[in-house]
C-alpha cells in the first residue's frame, strides 16, 4: 500500500481539517468534529471490550452481547452521519464507497440469519440437557436403570448434534425461517432474499465472510480529501461490520464455519489496536486442542460439551454402579451442568434479540439512506 495512505505523521482527518479550515473556518470544522467523534466512540467501545476479554468472559454470551451493543451504538451514529451528509452521497467517490458498504451489509444479513439458525440449534441442545438433568435428578429418590438409560440416550443425541455441525445446520436451513415478519417469501427478490429466507443448503459462512471483507482497503488520501473525511467513516464502519460478523461465526454453530479471514487494520486508526488484539485472542482460542473441532467457540457451548462428555463417560462405564464413588461424581457433574443450563436459559433469548436488532438496524440504515438519496436526486 502506498506510504501516503498510511504514514501521515498526522491522521488523514487532521490533514483534511487543516486544509478546509483555510477555506472555510466554520462548517467543515463542525463536520470534522462529528467524524472525529465517531472514530473516538468506536475506539472507546473496543478498548473496553478488549479490556473485559479475559479467559472467563471472552466469547461468553454476556461478552458477545456487549459486542453487539457496541456495534449497534456505532451503527446508529453512522446512520446519523450518513443522513446528515446525504448530499455528499451522490458525489464521486462517495457514491461508489457507500454503495460498496451497503453491498457488504446485505451479506451480513445472511450471516445474521445463519446465526439465528445456530441459536435455535443450541436451543435444541438445551432440551436434551433438560432430559439428562431430569433423568439424573437424585432428589426424586434412587436412580434406576430406566433413568440411566434415558440420560445415556439424550447424551448420545447431544454428542452427535454437537459434532455433526454441517448436517445440523442444513436441517435448520430447510425450516425457511428468519427475522422477517412477512410470511410471503415469494414477494421478495434481489437483496430482499436476505430479509425473508433462511440460508440455503449450499450457503457457506466462510465464503460469506470473505465476501464482506473482499478488497477492503484503507481509503486513498485523495478519496478522503474529496469526501471531507466521510470515506474514513465508511471504511471504519465496514471494518467493524466485518469483525462483528466474524465473531458471531466463530462463536455460534453455522454452515461451513471458517475463521481464516484476512484482517489488517492500520494502527493509526484508534480502534485498530483493540480490534486486532481481540482477533488474536479469538484465534488463540480456536487453536486450543479441545476447541479445534468445536462447532462453536461460545464459552457456554464449551462448558456444555465438557460436562456432558465427562458425564457420559461416567455413566457409560461398564463398572458404573449407583452405589460407588462414581455416583457422587455424577451428582457433581449434574450440578455443574445445571449451572450451564441456567446460564444458557438466562442469556440465549436476550442474545437472539440483539442479533435480531443488528439485522433490523442494518436494514433500516440501508433503507433510509436509499430513500434519502432518492429524494436528493429528485430535488436536483
Amino acid at each position: 500500500m502506498p506510504e501516503t495512505d498510511l504514514s501521515f505523521g498526522r491522521s488523514l482527518l487532521s490533514l483534511r481539517r487543516d486544509q478546509v479550515h483555510l477555506m472555510d473556518p466554520t462548517e467543515p470544522m463542525s463536520m470534522e468534529v462529528e467524524l472525529d467523534s465517531f472514530q473516538r466512540q468506536v475506539a472507546e467501545k473496543f478498548i473496553d471490550l478488549n479490556a473485559s476479554a479475559n479467559d472467563d468472559e471472552l466469547l461468553s454470551l454476556e461478552w458477545i452481547g456487549k459486542l453487539l451493543d457496541s456495534f449497534l451504538c456505532c451503527q446508529e451514529e453512522f446512520r446519523v452521519i450518513i443522513f446528515n451528509h446525504k448530499s455528499q452521497l451522490l458525489k464521486q467517490p462517495m457514491d461508489r464507497l457507500i454503495e460498496d458498504y451497503f453491498e457488504r451489509s446485505v451479506k451480513a444479513l445472511d450471516v445474521c440469519n445463519a446465526i439465528r439458525d445456530g441459536i435455535e440449534l443450541i436451543g435444541q441442545w438445551q432440551k436434551l440437557i433438560e432430559i439428562v438433568l431430569c433423568a439424573l435428578d437424585a432428589s426424586h429418590g434412587q436412580l434406576g436403570e430406566g433413568e440411566i438409560h434415558r440420560a445415556k440416550k439424550a447424551l448420545i443425541d447431544l454428542a452427535i448434534g454437537m459434532l455433526d455441525e454441517k448436517d445440523s445446520s442444513n436441517s435448520l436451513a430447510q425450516r425457511n425461517r428468519s427475522f422477517t415478519r412477512n410470511k410471503d417469501n415469494n414477494q421478495h427478490t434481489g437483496y430482499l432474499r436476505s430479509l425473508s429466507w433462511s440460508v440455503s443448503r449450499s450457503w457457506s459462512a466462510a465464503k460469506q465472510l470473505q465476501g464482506i471483507g473482499n478488497n477492503l482497503a484503507t481509503p486513498r488520501a485523495s478519496d478522503v480529501m474529496a469526501t471531507n473525511g466521510l470515506a474514513l467513516t465508511v471504511y471504519t464502519m465496514t471494518s467493524i461490520l466485518l469483525f462483528v460478523m466474524w465473531v458471531l461465526v466463530a462463536a455460534i454453530p453455522c454452515q461451513d464455519r471458517g475463521l481464516q479471514v484476512h484482517f489488517y487494520f492500520p494502527r493509526h486508526f484508534q480502534w485498530a489496536v483493540p480490534v486486532m488484539s481481540l482477533h488474536d485472542k479469538i484465534m488463540d482460542e480456536s487453536k486450543k486442542r479441545d476447541k479445534k473441532k468445536a462447532c462453536g467457540l461460545l464459552k457456554e457451548i464449551n462448558l456444555m460439551e465438557k460436562n456432558t462428555r465427562m458425564l457420559s463417560e461416567l455413566i457409560d462405564s461398564d463398572n458404573f454402579s449407583l452405589t460407588d464413588d462414581n455416583a457422587l461424581e455424577v451428582k457433581e457433574r449434574v450440578e455443574e451442568l445445571m449451572q450451564v443450563r441456567e446460564s444458557m436459559k438466562e442469556g440465549l433469548d436476550p442474545f437472539e434479540r440483539k442479533v435480531r436488532d443488528v439485522f433490523h438496524r442494518i436494514v433500516r440504515s440501508r433503507t433510509e439512506a436509499l430513500d434519502s438519496l432518492g429524494k436528493v436526486h429528485d430535488q436536483e
